[in-house]
């Protein structure tokens, strides 16, 4: 924006060694058989429909020709349980159903009666109470898999509305379709080109990471932690919900309350794709797999790239968990965590003598004082006020924007 009214005496201030922030891949696979995967951002939610809006990342990626496929989160799935393979595909589209009514009974609570309610509470509106794994399971493939939070710690009327306007032309959205970035050089490559098109190397500076921050009305002086000392007369902060929640960063003067209040109104979800790599395919030929545990949430979502249109014979197979059980996992070791996963993989598969992985890895999102989570969300009893005064300036000179949205 700044380059694009004429603004170029700017500098960006990046603490990883690359841009692309949660646009960030990694080179995943054993020797001779790697891949790159997509540890954060993969879709592309919502597209086009006619000649209505387009969403920015869809035409983002039309623009740098990122290798993009359909991603059918709908038809294309396994169902399994403890006992293996077993068929609920029914009550995973009652779910997907029961979403829909969600929000259109969200939506009826509007203009007149702005009084949030927990998503939880928003489901049993509508006769929805999921009390039996498969039901569960379902449930968190419509709800959790998205949000990476539970119906319990979320907003009602703000999880609808996040739905629509991406999904629901209607309500201002793009189109109900699901792209999911294959591109090898990674879902960032998006990014990063379109940089290359304005940035000069001097307007960037990377592995630089921002310690303290002062501000006043005469400018901004930024400390790094190799004790670099930047000054400017404006500054636009970035940094996630998650670091500014964890004072990652110090801020003289303090933040004011109506900012500090802003920042702990949202919530820094955190979700977690964990990655197996096996000499061979052994497992379905779906892109999605859901398993309902007696524990919710327990390595509940699996997808598969080992298909065609996708990475076929790449023998790699991924687990979803969110919210308070990625936060598990990242306490544990690798080891642990692949002895969990493993022990699953065998519960939905009895008859198959599976190996042990030839390649593990998950990301510790929210371990990572450069992240502290994937994305924010709103809990329930929000207020949109509270959205406006996170992106309101403080002062004159200091800007706070999530870039976690």
């Amino acid at each position: 924006m700044l380059a694009r009214n004429g603004i170029t005496d700017f500098l960006i201030v990046e603490a990883r060694d690359e841009l692309g922030g949660r646009m960030r891949s990694a080179t995943f696979g054993a020797p001779n058989r790697q891949l790159t995967v997509e540890l954060g951002a993969n879709w592309i939610h919502g597209t086009q429909e006619g000649n209505g809006p387009a969403n920015p990342i869809f035409d983002l990626a039309h623009k740098h020709n990122l290798k993009i496929v359909g991603s059918d989160a709908h038809t294309s799935i396994t169902t399994y349980d403890a006992n293996g393979a077993v068929d609920y595909l029914d009550l995973i589209h009652n779910a997907m159903d029961a979403y829909t009514q969600f929000t259109a009974a969200a939506g009826a609570r509007l203009p007149e009666n702005l009084v949030d309610l927990t998503a939880r509470a928003g489901y049993a509106l509508i006769g929805q109470k999921p009390k039996t794994p498969h039901e569960i399971a379902s449930e968190y493939f419509a709800f959790d898999f998205t949000y990476a939070q539970t119906p319990e710690q979320s907003s009602f009327l703000a999880s609808a509305w996040g739905s629509n306007f991406t999904y629901n032309v209607d309500q201002g959205g793009f189109s109900e379709d699901n792209l999911l970035s294959i591109d090898q050089r990674g879902f960032k490559h998006v990014i990063q080109a379109e940089a290359a098109e304005f940035l000069k190397q001097s307007q960037v500076r990377l592995q630089a990471t921002v310690t303290t921050i002062r501000y006043s009305d005469s400018g901004i002086s930024v400390t790094l932690a190799d004790g670099t000392k930047l000054t400017a007369q404006y500054a636009i902060c970035t940094f996630s919900v998650g670091v500014l929640q964890n004072d990652d960063v110090r801020f003289y003067p303090p933040l004011p309350e109506w900012k500090v209040e802003a920042i702990h109104s949202l919530t820094m979800a955190t979700y977690t794709k964990i990655f197996l790599q096996f000499p061979q395919k052994f497992w379905f030929d779906t892109e999605f797999a859901v398993y309902a545990d007696s524990e919710r949430g327990r390595y509940p979502i699996w997808q598969g790239l080992d298909i065609d249109g996708f990475a076929p014979g790449s023998g790699v197979i991924f687990a979803t968990v969110t919210g308070d059980f990625s936060k598990r996992i990242e306490a544990m070791t690798d080891a642990q965590v692949q002895t969990e996963v493993m022990q699953v993989l065998r519960t939905m598969f009895p008859k198959v003598a599976i190996p042990e992985p030839t390649a593990f890895f998950f990301p510790r999102w929210f371990s990572d004082p450069l992240y502290r989570g994937s994305y924010s969300t709103w809990p329930a009893s929000f207020i949109p006020q509270h959205l406006i005064n996170l992106g309101a300036s403080v002062g004159t000179s200091l800007v706070c924007r999530r870039s976690d949205e």
